[in-house]
Order: C-alpha cells, then sequence, then structure tokens
C-alpha cells in the first residue's frame, strides 16, 4: 500500500484465487486511502498466455517470507525484472538466488524499506527501470539461470564426483563445480 501510495497511477495486479481474498484486498486498499481499481486481479490461464501478458508489467514485487520460486523463474524468462528481499530461511531466499543467477543481484534487497525505496526509485525513474529490463534481457542468455546446456553439465559433473566419494569411502564434502 504505501508503494502504492508513492508511486501515481500504479498499479498492482494480483492472482485471483480467491473471492473472499479479492473482497478483503479491495477492502483494504480503500481504507488505506487508495482506490481498490488500482488493484488488478488476473484470472488463471496457460503458461504460454501467462508469460505473454508480463510484457505489460513494469515490476515484479516478490513476496516475503515465503518467495516467488517458479513464479519468479517465469517473470525473468519472460523479460520482467523482479525485486525482492533476501530473508533468513531457504524459502525467503530463492528469488535472491535466482536473480544472482542471471546477472541482476542490485534487484536484492536487505530489508523491507531499502525495498520499498527502491521499488519507489524504480517507478519514479523510467530510464533506470528500462536499463534493468535490457540488462536481464541481455543476460538472460549468456548468464548460468537459463543455461541449461551449463547446468546438465554441472549436475552430471557433481554426480561424478559424489559417486567418485561414496566408491572411496569417503565422508560426504562439500563440492564445487
Amino acid at each position: 500500500m504505501r508503494i502504492l501510495k508513492a508511486v501515481e497511477g500504479s498499479a498492482l495486479w494480483l492472482l485471483q484465487d480467491n473471492l473472499s481474498a479479492v473482497n478483503n484486498l479491495r477492502r483494504e486498499d480503500a481504507l488505506a486511502g487508495i482506490d481498490p481499481d488500482r488493484l488488478i486481479f488476473a484470472e488463471r490461464m496457460s503458461l504460454a498466455d501467462h508469460l505473454a501478458r508480463h510484457k505489460y508489467d513494469d515490476l515484479f514485487l516478490d513476496t516475503l517470507p515465503y518467495n516467488a520460486y517458479t513464479t519468479t523463474s517465469d517473470a525473468l524468462w519472460a523479460g520482467l525484472p523482479v525485486l525482492t528481499v533476501a530473508g533468513k530461511s531457504f524459502a525467503s531466499r530463492v528469488s535472491a538466488s535466482l536473480l544472482s543467477a542471471v546477472g541482476l543481484s542490485e534487484l536484492v534487497m536487505l530489508n523491507q524499506s531499502e525495498f520499498e525505496s527502491y521499488a519507489i526509485a524504480l517507478a519514479h525513474d523510467p530510464h533506470k527501470l528500462d536499463a534493468v529490463k535490457e540488462k536481464l534481457l541481455q543476460n538472460r542468455p549468456s548468464q548460468p539461470l537459463f543455461d541449461t546446456l551449463v547446468f546438465t553439465k554441472n549436475l552430471e559433473a557433481a554426480y561424478e564426483k559424489m559417486y567418485a566419494i561414496y566408491q572411496d569411502w569417503l565422508p560426504p564434502e562439500m563440492i564445487e563445480i
């Protein structure tokens, strides 16, 4: 709500999966002094159609304490930058790992305050947001996140190393590939 208040004309797009949640969120929006029509609820659709509609978005705001996981991957694949906070648990650090693997660590914030400030800054600076989008498009084919060939080779190498350790009756150890 603070981001919506700070960015005139912005909207928040959410999944429409539960009518009670939709009504509750719209009511809370109105109570916060924000036009409930600035909440856009999208219905479920095929993956291809879902990814295609990402081109109409500017920035994906990730959730805490449980990150978006597959949805973050989908957004990045579709060219939509994701802004996240690196939490303290595995479930709250997945998007940070994905952003790192696509070369966009600058979109990983340390806390909620930084998250809100950076989201507002990007919304008020379209050139900076465009630069982030361009960097994502440039990085997508060259960074490890979507390089399945390198991922497969590294995974196979890790399996071979694990098996060699097992065959030699050695205790488990950290493996870096």
